[in-house]
């Protein structure tokens, strides 16, 4: 048999509820069902609503706004790095690998990186630029849209490029570019 339901019930739902507490706390509070709290508070007068619809939608909007934040700082976090290895596309390097007979370290110095390692960075570079584009959009239109058409034309031509240095390749040509 349920317990009944005292004036004392009543009076510390309606102080729990003023206290902001949530249906299930009160319950847990009371050792009373949820249901039977939903019962006391709608029976009061006037009946208490549990509906948190509005701190819900202002938490939503918070998280919403966090969110942008921080996938704003990721995107230029990502400009950044698109930019340190653009840098590297023309600085000197050092090639270095294993080769002869032995397996001997060998290192070379170039004046700038091969062919298929500037390649790999422009790669790097448009990926890391379509990405931060993607995480926030540059405002503007019209310049963004001629860096993303400049970009998309560069990783056009830098494949056309490395498919034409590995058809040479393939045909026994000189390799290099």
């Amino acid at each position: 048999m349920a317990r009944p339901i005292t004036a004392a019930d009543r009076r510390k739902v309606r102080e729990l509820h003023a206290a902001g507490k949530s249906r299930n706390e009160i319950a847990r509070t009371l050792k009373r069902s949820p249901s039977t709290v939903s019962k006391i508070a709608g029976n009061l007068d006037p009946p208490l609503s549990f509906d948190r619809a509005e701190q819900v939608e202002a938490a939503t909007r918070v998280r919403t706004a966090d969110l942008a934040s921080r996938r704003a700082g990721l995107a230029l976090d990502l400009q950044a790095a698109a930019e340190r290895l653009l840098g590297q596309l023309w600085t000197p390097t050092t090639h270095g690998e294993f080769a002869g007979r032995e397996g001997e370290w060998h290192e070379t110095h170039l004046p700038q990186p091969r062919f298929g390692d500037q390649r790999a960075i422009v790669a790097s570079v448009q990926t890391a630029v379509g990405t931060s584009l993607r995480l926030a959009p540059a405002e503007g239109g019209e310049n963004a849209e001629q860096v993303r058409s400049m970009l998309g034309a560069l990783g056009e031509a830098l494949t056309q490029a490395a498919n034409d240095d590995q058809a040479l390749d393939d045909d026994g040509g000189a390799a290099g570019g």
